[in-house]
């Protein structure tokens, strides 16, 4: 089992912590985190973009000019593509962009993710994050303490002063077991963990 080393919100060590190697130990399926970054970009979209065709504009009933005869180029109909407000050629309708993946692959991507985070280095576990008010500059420096940067934090719970906290520093972003993802996991430069919530992520996908 991997061993870290455990900070206050100082940034002092006060101890270390064994990590469960069926969760932040396991082989990387760089495929799996791969599928599941797609899966969750693709299932954030609306798919509500909508253009109409030449049947769906209006007018066009008749043709515009005659055939020949005029010095114009042959025109059938005011509807199409060419003309403004002419309709548009396959033109694009509302759709689900939904990607499916299997319960246990995605459990196995966030443990790749995980891994490859303890790994780089890049995994902070901290004894606790008690912030005794919302104050933006109080989060600041706690997480300069960490000397973590583009950091995802993970809580046990749902902090709020920790989420209120954090919300307007840049490039930083909250979490709690239930909702953390493969794609905010890699996207973080430093992964900031309490020990609690390693205990939670270790209890719920050991």
């Amino acid at each position: 089992m991997a061993n870290v080393t455990v900070y206050n919100m100082e940034g002092k060590e006060v101890g270390t912590m064994e990590l469960n190697d069926a969760v932040f130990g396991v082989e990387i399926n760089e495929h799996l985190v791969h599928l599941a970054v797609v899966r969750q970009l693709a299932n954030k979209r609306q798919g509500t973009q909508k253009a109409k065709t030449r049947s769906e504009v209006s007018g066009g009933g008749r043709k515009p000019w005659r055939q020949k005869g005029t010095g114009h180029a042959r025109q059938g109909s005011i509807r199409a593509a060419q003309w403004v407000g002419g309709g548009m050629i396959f033109a694009p309708v509302p759709r689900d962009y939904e990607v499916k993946m299997n319960k246990k692959e995605r459990r196995a991507a966030l443990k790749s993710a995980l891994t490859s985070k303890v790994q780089e280095n890049k995994l902070v576990v901290v004894d606790s994050l008690a912030l005794a008010e919302v104050k933006t500059k109080a989060m600041a420096q706690v997480l300069c303490n960490l000397k973590a940067e583009k950091a995802l934090v993970v809580t046990a719970e749902d902090n709020k002063n920790v989420v209120l906290s954090a919300r307007n520093i840049a490039d930083v972003q909250t979490a709690t077991p239930a909702t953390i993802n493969v794609y905010d996991v890699m996207k973080a430069k430093t992964l900031v963990v309490t020990k609690d919530a390693v205990a939670t992520i270790e209890e719920v996908y050991a």
